[in-house]
């Protein structure tokens, strides 16, 4: 098969899907798909279907579709790495607030975290909004700490004055009640508050703080472990080359989109891409780019933006949409970056464009719900009759057409951002 494809038609295609910083099991993103797919397909008028996987990834499922008259079989992979997304959220009380301390610093301190502010609001106040939480419930833990410290003492008042009477001298028994309930009762009580806080974790503020501070833990490097994974990736994909298929379909969510982005650079940069095969798609989803590329030791992620940017071996598509306001939306990542080539081609920049894509009600009541919004890219779109046509994540990931014959003629959004406001752009050798 060419690389192209057969005039890029795909009959049989492999997805392989790397979420973002997300410790839930894989099959939650296989019920998604499968509630979601069956809900697109009554909506535009096709058919599609999960079944058990067939190929010898750990996670995944198989698609059967007929879309546009084409019958199209797919596999879907997903690239796991929840358990080092759990792994790194096993921090205790203080272990979060000292991950909040380092994190603030790593984006303060760099200056990082004014530059994205001139991208936009929405993903930086999402960074904030962990941090406003911590000090709050941090505030509240030592407030409810203090009235158990004059609680205590009001209550062994009254009963030492009931046991001793007239004879209770205060003098006598208050610094040593004081004390044990200053060393004792004041933390222990607000150590329970903020444990309860981190087990509820309703705010999600445990979790964002935890996303955080994954990415600035090393100044935007990637950590040995997470290195190791992606290798490990990398030959997941080089296997999908060797099955009989038309398409090998990269598709990068969230934080999952910088990790696509390093794997595929490595891939090219070292030829072990098959000259001749099936075509290789790229499809970013909601990415948060900036939030790692800007820091100072990101060098290793800015070369791989800048390499990939150039490469004819791969289609690039990135969607985003405004009214996801946890992903930089429209800003071409290379670009925001500083270290767009002369040469750059890549990514084709697209919106998702919710307020359009969905049906008014259906906007109205998710418009608030942020966390949801973010994964609305995996989700089945209402609105056919006004929205514009672009994104159909299951005719991407099972339909009869290659990322590069779907959006061959497509011209990049209008409103992206392309301006260049990094202050790092130093490059990994």
């Amino acid at each position: 098969m060419s690389k192209d494809g057969a005039e890029g038609q795909v009959r049989r295609r492999r997805v392989m899907y790397i979420p973002g910083f997300d410790p839930v099991h894989p099959r939650k993103y296989r019920e998604r798909y499968r509630r979601e797919a069956a809900r697109q397909g009554d909506l535009s008028g096709y058919e599609i279907a999960l079944g058990p996987k067939r190929t010898g990834g750990k996670f995944g499922w198989h698609v059967s579709a007929e879309i546009d008259g084409a019958e199209v079989e797919t596999d879907v992979e997903v690239m796991y790495w929840a358990d080092i997304v759990r792994g790194s959220m096993a921090q205790g009380v203080l272990g979060t607030y000292w991950q909040l301390i380092r994190t603030a610093w790593a984006y303060i301190g760099s200056g990082a975290l004014f530059r994205l502010m001139r991208l936009r609001k929405g993903p930086v106040i999402a960074a904030l909004y962990p941090v406003v939480v911590l000090i709050l419930q941090l505030l509240l833990a030592i407030a409810a700490g203090a009235a158990a410290f004059y609680l205590f003492m009001f209550v062994t008042d009254m009963l030492l004055r009931l046991i001793e009477g007239e004879r209770f001298l205060f003098q006598s028994y208050f610094a040593p009640r004081a004390w044990f309930a200053l060393l004792v009762i004041w933390p222990l009580t607000a150590w329970l508050i903020l444990r309860w806080f981190q087990r509820k974790d309703h705010l999600l503020a445990y979790y964002l703080m935890h996303d955080y501070a994954f990415s600035a833990g090393l100044n935007g490097a990637y950590p040995p472990e997470q290195e190791a994974r992606m290798a490990e990736f990398a030959e997941r994909i080089l296997r999908a080359f060797e099955a009989d298929v038309d398409e090998v379909l990269i598709v990068g969510h969230s934080s999952g989109a910088y990790i696509a982005v390093s794997i595929l650079a490595d891939l090219i940069r070292a030829g072990r891409i098959p000259s001749q095969g099936p075509a290789l798609g790229l499809l970013t989803l909601g990415h948060v780019v900036p939030m790692v590329s800007f820091l100072p030791q990101a060098g290793r992620l800015r070369a791989d933006l800048a390499y990939l940017s150039t490469r004819d071996e791969i289609t690039w598509v990135d969607v985003t949409a405004p009214g996801d306001g946890c992903a930089f939306a429209l800003c071409d990542p290379v670009a925001v970056t500083g270290v767009a080539p002369e040469a750059k081609r890549w990514p084709l920049v697209i919106s998702a464009a919710f307020s359009q894509t969905l049906k008014p009600e259906t906007w109205a009541a998710m418009r608030w719900r942020f966390f949801e919004l973010h994964f609305q890219y995996l989700n089945a779109f209402d609105n056919l009759a006004d929205g514009p046509d672009d994104y159909d994540y299951f005719r991407l990931t099972a339909g009869p057409e290659t990322l590069a014959a779907r959006y061959a003629d497509r011209a990049p959004s209008k409103s992206r951002i392309e301006r260049a406001v990094n202050r790092y752009t130093d490059l990994a050798a």
